[in-house]
């Protein structure tokens, strides 16, 4: 019964949307048909999501065969899935229990302090919880001392990374209906502030004039289109055809194998605004039924994408701004004594995209371009950084991708080595939980005075 809640139910990214979009449409009494409509358009918003993913991911991953190929580029390539399914026959039951009661502890949170956010993005909400719990297992908690002291910090993670990019997210949307659910959210903090202070008079990227000759480049689906087969192309003449025709494309011509494979990505990102348009559109009503009933003013923490369609050029600039900085810092990594990490093409992708968004809102094309390239190095030094820690819990070899999970992930390892007693641990990680939480509430009050002057 638990696995079936925690790992097909809550473990699902769709349904659990699905499901606090039906507590809504219910706390607001919509009829039946209102009901179940609203609440399979949301679930479909999510699969659709999902879907245009699995397209990404489908063509990154033969693009990042292909570049390890034609590069002979040695090192660890962050993932969180990989790491996740590791820890699962170890720590399965701790990461679903802290799942859980995280969760608990996000709505209580929500329910009782200033910060009115729900995390909604389920699969990074398990990410998490396994962080959580690899750590905490391995540092000597267990039983009901674990479970809580996790659930408490994943439900204070949940809340405090929307709260504190809120103020930047209410400038990529122009309004107030949601926040951003995604454990890339020191990468996409550092973008904005970048930008903010870069990016006085710099144009928004959603501005870039396209003579007419090129105005079919203005269609989002074609310049990603062109982008993504230029970039196939390039490497695909490095990698060569022979390994390209035998390895990858079942003998197809690797210059029309590479073709299709850009395409199959541009057709991964339109689906993907499509479903946070379908998602959006549903949620945020349904979500009302939530904010009135059980957490006044709740505001639904999504995931990265749902801010793509507001600035889609930013979203390709900050992908390839960022995967740039990820090839770069290759080279800087050794120099400081850490291990290679291979830029990943998936989280460079999502949380590169995001942090382009974030930094075009601050400070258009020079934010989204230098906030970005921030956001690359950041997804390549953090992971270095946390790979010891976890590499010391049996998982070397492997790493956890987004910024998040490296900021936390450093500070909690690092934690429960500095103080033998778990009291002092425990102490030392309330102090840091209630400072981050005055923090952010002083940053979002200064901010939120700041706007409303001007």
């Amino acid at each position: 019964m638990i696995d079936l809640i925690m790992k097909d139910i809550l473990g699902t990214p769709a349904i659990l949307v699905g499901l606090f979009a039906l507590i809504g449409l219910v706390a607001q009494r919509k009829n039946f048909a209102d009901t179940l409509s609203g609440t399979l358009k949301t679930i479909m918003g999510f699969v659709i999501l999902g879907a245009g993913a699995e397209f990404l991911i489908k063509s990154l991953t033969q693009f990042s065969a292909m570049f390890d190929h034609a590069f002979s580029v040695n090192g660890v390539i962050p993932n969180n899935e990989a790491i996740v399914a590791m820890a699962q026959e170890s720590f399965g039951t701790e990461t679903a229990m802290i799942m859980l009661f995280g969760m608990v502890a996000n709505i209580v949170i929500a329910r009782f302090t200033p910060f009115k956010y729900i995390f909604l993005t389920g699969h990074h909400t398990m990410f998490m919880s396994c962080l959580i719990a690899v750590i905490l297992t391995t540092g000597g908690l267990s039983g009901a001392t674990l479970v809580i002291i996790g659930s408490i910090i994943l439900g204070s993670l949940m809340v405090l990374f929307p709260a504190i990019l809120q103020p930047y997210t209410r400038e990529i949307t122009g309004s107030d209906d949601f926040a951003v659910g995604h454990f890339g959210s020191t990468g996409y903090f550092v973008s904005a502030f970048i930008g903010k202070r870069i990016g006085k008079n710099s144009k928004s990227t959603e501005e870039i004039k396209v003579p007419k000759s090129l105005g079919f480049l203005r269609d989002t689906s074609v310049s990603v289109s062109l982008t993504m087969v230029i970039l196939f192309f390039v490497v695909a003449a490095f990698a060569g055809p022979a390994f390209i025709e035998t390895e990858l494309s079942g003998g197809q011509n690797f210059l029309v194998f590479s073709f299709m494979q850009g395409l199959t990505f541009a057709a991964g990102v339109y689906i993907i605004l499509q479903g946070v348009r379908m998602l959006l559109a549903e949620i945020v009503p349904a979500f009302k039924g939530i904010a009135d009933k059980v957490v006044p003013n709740a505001k639904p923490a999504l995931d990265a994408p749902a801010v793509f369609p507001f600035a889609s050029n930013a979203v390709i600039i900050g992908f390839l701004t960022s995967f740039v900085a990820g090839l770069l810092s290759m080279f800087f990594l050794p120099l400081f004594g850490l291990k290679v990490i291979v830029p990943g093409l998936v989280p460079h992708f999502f949380t590169g995209a995001a942090a382009g968004v974030f930094g075009n809102a601050t400070g258009g094309r020079r934010g989204a371009v230098v906030g970005s390239f921030a956001n690359g190095a950041i997804i390549s030094f953090l992971p270095a950084l946390l790979l010891p820690v976890l590499g010391s819990l049996g998982f070397e070899g492997t790493t956890f991708g987004d910024a998040d999970f490296g900021f936390v992930g450093i500070i909690l390892g690092n934690l429960i080595r500095l103080f033998e007693s778990n009291f002092l641990f425990i102490l030392s990680a309330f102090v840091l939980l209630v400072l981050a939480f005055f923090v952010s509430w002083k940053t979002r009050g200064s901010k939120d005075a700041s706007s409303e002057a001007a």
